[in-house]
């Protein structure tokens, strides 16, 4: 039952088998590794190689970042007329 409607029941989601809770940590945590490594280079290489590394080290989250956001806006929105 629902607070809406209590006559209709609300249908509950299917949990996708293929797609497990763990199998979403492995990408945020690469990032954040990556993350990390550019920081640290950065702090601890001025020059050089360690000044290329942090740079790229530190771009490639924020360009995943910023082509995941563009992604999520640029989806056409379902028959329901939500976001899917």
């Amino acid at each position: 039952m629902n607070a809406v409607s209590p006559e209709i029941p609300v249908p509950s989601q299917p949990v996708s088998a293929s797609r497990h809770a763990v199998a979403v940590w492995p990408w945020p945590i690469a990032l954040g590794l990556l993350t990390a490594f550019g920081l640290l280079s950065a702090l601890l290489g001025q020059h050089g190689v360690w000044l290329a590394l942090s740079w790229a080290a530190l771009s490639i989250p924020l360009i995943v970042t910023v082509a995941c956001l563009f992604k999520a806006w640029c989806r056409t929105p379902s028959v329901k007329g939500g976001q899917s």
